[in-house]
């Protein structure tokens, strides 16, 4: 048995004893405390969305029931959009150890001083980077968010060393520091990072690479910190140590093999607030080079989106993103749409394709069928070239044409 098995077999039997509405889910679902033995039972007990969260919330305010302590007991309540409202993770809890070992895996090391560009009010990134970060023994300069040249002159005038923030707000800070020819005189000492909260294109980090400045790409969630981190090339991000992460089919609650896309869904040990089975929303493919049986931080994921973008073709989720960047291997792609229909029995997978100046199209439809399977996991059945305009930007990645009533 892991000790990923034994701290869920006793934030179960915890949760079950003081959280009400821990107890009516398992109730619900026929369950007791002991029928969850370890990660692999997790399945047995229904994902908890967020739409039902927001539904427990409103109907028992403030927290739901899910609350395993009384509300004198929490130090901090933040609010994520919903509205839900959640306690801050307590000092003892495991989401800061989590937190300060992405931070050492970036390379940040005691008496550093760190620039935080997160928000520190209502949403809870600010408050736990910055705690992480005072673990480690570095010196916050709590920035907040906005004020771009004041925080580049904070950054400049202290030495600030390290960076947390969105990767946009650093991208502005070091064209700034740029333009004032802050970089080439030295002035400008951030030579490390760590980002989360928008995506990190390749180009981006390439630009920042340029400049001197290593990042860290982190993948966190207001719910549970910080979930998985990529720290090097391509789009894999290694999950850590914990919370329990699941990544499972969103119609079945089941995992996903190596390779699928799924939901993330994740399980912590807080004795405060209690979170078994939660479904972010966020839709990933599980990257496992030993399905079932490596360990957690062996496996990785590669994020996609948001679970209401995907379809399902011949069983197999299909998010959007992952089209884009499967086409954005093929030249002459400028914009890609996926219609999954049903003219029989069988589902039949369509492209439709938008090209950029003159192209063979023979050759970039067998290049989309070649491509796509390998990242998508389904086979294109068709590619369909369409006039420049016709696949306008607000229009759905992933169209479901399926009529179910026929």
């Amino acid at each position: 048995m892991s000790y990923l098995d034994q701290k869920l077999q006793q934030t179960v039997r915890l949760a079950y004893e003081n959280v009400p509405a821990v107890k009516a889910r398992f109730e619900a679902a026929d369950l007791t405390p002991d029928d969850i033995q370890g990660v692999a039972d997790l399945p047995k007990l229904p994902v908890l969305s967020k739409d039902k969260v927001v539904e427990m919330q409103q109907a028992n305010p403030p927290f739901g029931g899910m609350l395993g302590v009384p509300v004198s007991e929490i130090s901090h309540i933040f609010f994520s959009p919903g509205p839900i409202y959640e306690p801050a993770p307590e000092p003892d809890e495991s989401a800061w150890d989590v937190a300060l070992d992405a931070l050492k895996r970036c390379g940040f090391e005691p008496g550093e001083i760190v620039l935080n560009s997160f928000s520190y009010h209502l949403v809870p990134a600010g408050f736990l980077f910055d705690g992480a970060f005072r673990r480690l023994g570095c010196i916050v300069m709590p920035g907040g968010t906005g004020q771009a040249d004041l925080q580049l002159k904070m950054a400049v005038d202290l030495g600030a060393t390290g960076y947390v923030g969105t990767p946009s707000f650093l991208m502005s800070l070091v064209k700034r520091a740029e333009e004032q020819g802050l970089i080439a005189s030295g002035a400008f000492r951030i030579k490390k990072a760590i980002v989360s909260a928008e995506p990190f294109p390749p180009s981006m980090r390439q630009a920042l690479a340029e400049r001197g400045i290593t990042v860290g790409n982190a993948y966190a969630t207001a719910d549970f910190g910080v979930l998985a981190l990529n720290t090097g090339e391509g789009m894999i991000m290694q999950l850590l140590d914990e919370p329990i992460i699941e990544v499972v089919d969103p119609e079945t609650g089941q995992p996903v093999g190596s390779g699928e896309a799924g939901e993330v869904v994740v399980t912590n040990f807080s004795r405060v607030y209690p979170l078994i089975r939660l479904g972010t929303g966020d839709m990933a493919v599980n990257m496992d080079p030993n399905p079932g049986q490596s360990k957690q931080t062996e496996r990785g994921i590669v994020l996609v989106g948001r679970s209401g973008e995907a379809a399902k073709v011949r069983g197999m989720f299909v998010h959007p993103n992952q089209l884009r960047f499967a086409a954005a291997q093929v030249a002459g792609v400028k914009i890609v749409q996926g219609v999954v229909s049903r003219p029989g029995d069988k589902d039949h997978f369509t492209l439709r394709v938008e090209t950029e100046g003159e192209v063979d199209e023979t050759a970039v439809a067998d290049n989309l069928k070649q491509i796509i399977p390998n990242i998508c996991r389904v086979r294109v059945d068709e590619v369909e070239f369409v006039a420049a305009g016709t696949i306008q930007p607000d229009m759905p990645g992933m169209v479901d044409a399926r009529d179910w009533q026929a």
